[in-house]
């Protein structure tokens, strides 16, 4: 049994506490929070409160969570696209459709699946056995570059990167509307859409997120782009896109209204990534082709003009 254990500030009086909590804990749903409330796991300055109880300042709320009870991931032969591999790291080129690690309800099919079966298990452990050489990720519907991490020196080493931000991360996405500026930067905090949990949102809280974009080519109602990632926010790109009223094509969660032109999807691509090898301790970069969606779409707007 895992207890979260949290002091109310004079900012949060008077918010709902499974709402409060749901903020707080963004890895939990506001439903499993009010399941363990509905157990009698929570308790407000000792005593045992319900879901609907009002915070007051300089209380203090313990939460209890049953330790989660993890599957055995099976290894599967899918066919994978390893661009490199040393002894500390592989780097795959995720297709667009598959989920990149193991969730409740969706155990198979999975890039781990996969990459159980191709590396034999010589994976990372620090994420647990849902997320075996996970250091970083991209959306299902996201194409492009991954490091996977091999064992723990490895993943330390490339999360301390990611998390300085010395990771060269780009990707590649068509947007919509005509980008104005050849460049620019978006700078703002982002957090999980306290209206819709599967959804992040632009806020004034949260965690900050920087986007670096540079025009391409425009065409009559849409951009082709690349970004480059200083922060590695939950739908960054997606978000921030959308934020400044240029979404990307066939994004099914933050594009606004129907996408007029029939897509494969949502158009952005990992294309390339590049670090400092765990063990060589030299700088490594990878770069991967647009997918055969993405050159399509780009081949179909050009044919517009």
């Amino acid at each position: 049994m895992k207890e979260y254990v949290f002091l109310v500030s004079e900012d949060d009086e008077g918010e709902r506490v499974d709402k409060y909590l749901a903020l707080i804990l963004p890895s939990l749903s506001r439903s499993y929070i009010q399941k363990q409330i509905d157990d009698g796991l929570l308790t407000i300055n000792s005593v045992v409160k319900k879901s609907n109880y009002r915070l007051k300042s300089d209380d203090e709320i313990k939460l209890q969570v049953p330790d989660s009870v993890e599957p055995d991931i099976k290894p599967q032969n899918i066919p994978l696209d390893i661009v490199y591999e040393d002894e500390d790291v592989c780097i795959v080129n995720k297709p667009q459709g598959m989920v990149v690690h193991p969730s409740a309800g969706h155990y198979e099919d999975t890039l781990v699946n996969a990459l159980l079966y191709h590396l034999n298990g010589r994976l990372s452990g620090i994420n647990g056995v849902l997320r075996p050489g996970i250091v970083h990720r991209i959306d299902k519907d996201t194409s492009g570059l991954l490091i996977i991490c091999k064992n723990d020196f490895s993943h330390g080493k490339i999360a301390a990167q990611l998390k300085e931000h010395s990771a060269n991360r780009i990707y590649h996405a068509i947007v919509h509307g005509v980008l104005k500026d050849d460049e620019g930067t978006i700078d703002t905090y982002i957090e999980r859409n306290p209206l819709d949990r599967k959804k992040m949102c632009v806020s004034n809280s949260g965690k900050r997120a920087i986007t670096h974009y540079k025009v391409l080519e425009r065409f009559k109602d849409y951009t082709y782009i690349e970004l480059k990632l200083e922060t590695g926010r939950t739908h960054q790109i997606r978000v921030h896109m959308s934020h400044i009223g240029h979404p990307l094509m066939g994004d099914p969660v933050y594009m606004p209204r129907k996408e007029p032109i029939h897509c494969a999807g949502q158009m952005l691509h990992a294309k390339s990534i590049g670090f400092v090898s765990p063990s060589k301790n030299e700088y490594i970069e990878f770069d991967s082709d647009l997918p055969d969606h993405f050159k399509k779409a780009l081949e179909y707007l050009r044919n517009k003009k």
